[in-house]
């Protein structure tokens, strides 16, 4: 039997079954190629923490106390509504290190298989594209992309390394420039990828991407699960990384879902946002 949650905005007294929860927002059918939709998900803690830094302060990685098969069922239903995935270099380099699980692809394991069946009662592809956003270009292709014939993108700014895009351009991978120096914005590169026909854009991205869909307003919505539990330590992330955002940052709650405490794990809110100001064309 499935989890019950609870909707507490806007409010409804009768329980709901987590399963599917996601899948009704039909993200995949709000977008268009000249205004795709995107959105992005993320987990924290109460105090903000969405992941915390090793002993060397060099990696982030997810503390235990916020990784739960509640938030991963919601986080599969958001990546099944996508016609493209926009990931970053570094996902890509700790999933070669070991450090992360390689999930960029949709319904491919049997606890899964719904969100295959369902992508293609919605006529999606077998799996999204994916975009690679990289400044430094420093990354290896998971071959998983390649084994499950995903279109792949190469994002990057216009002052990247020539020795670097001339390497991927040999590999056959398309060049995306969405910069004006190295770093990957994101107005730049939601335009381009809505220019190669995808319209629902989800992001697989950290706090930097985040930053700069928001600076650029052109996120559509953001998904948080929020934790009930108060984390601490010195060094960690949180959702954004960069310079104030003032009104780009406002954001509106859409609904707000509580997910009660188990023995396994703490409670935890599933909240929807929309930006307060409207997003740029």
């Amino acid at each position: 039997m499935t989890r019950q949650i609870f909707q507490l905005y806007p409010s409804q007294t009768e329980g709901l079954p987590l399963e599917g929860m996601y899948l009704e927002s039909r993200l995949h059918q709000l977008g268009s190629s000249e205004t795709p939709f995107v959105y992005g998900n993320f987990i924290s803690s109460l105090d903000g923490r969405i992941a915390l830094m090793d002993t060397a302060g060099a990696t982030g990685y997810l503390p235990d106390e916020l990784g739960n098969p509640d938030d991963f069922r919601l986080f599969l239903e958001l990546e099944a509504q996508a016609d493209c995935l926009i990931t970053h270099g570094g996902y890509l380099r700790a999933i070669a290190a070991g450090r992360l699980d390689d999930i960029l692809q949709v319904g491919t394991t049997k606890e899964t298989r719904d969100l295959a069946a369902w992508r293609r009662t919605q006529g999606l592809s077998e799996q999204p594209a994916v975009v690679i956003a990289s400044a430094s270009l420093d990354f290896v292709v998971p071959e998983s992309v390649e084994r499950h014939r995903q279109k792949v993108y190469i994002a990057t700014g216009n002052e990247a390394d020539p020795v670097r895009v001339r390497h991927f351009e040999r590999k056959g991978y398309e060049i995306i420039r969405a910069g004006h120096d190295r770093m990957v914005e994101g107005g730049p590169l939601v335009r381009a990828v809505g220019r190669l026909g995808y319209k629902s854009l989800y992001l697989l991205t950290g706090p930097r991407m985040l930053q700069t869909m928001l600076h650029d307003r052109v996120l559509s919505r953001l998904y948080v699960t929020i934790v009930h539990h108060v984390i601490g330590g010195e060094a960690f992330h949180t959702l954004t990384l960069g310079p104030q955002l003032r009104q780009a940052g406002r954001l509106h709650l859409r609904s707000l879902y509580h997910d009660p405490a188990s023995e396994s794990h703490a409670g935890q809110w599933f909240a929807q946002f929309e930006p307060a100001v409207p997003r740029d064309p």
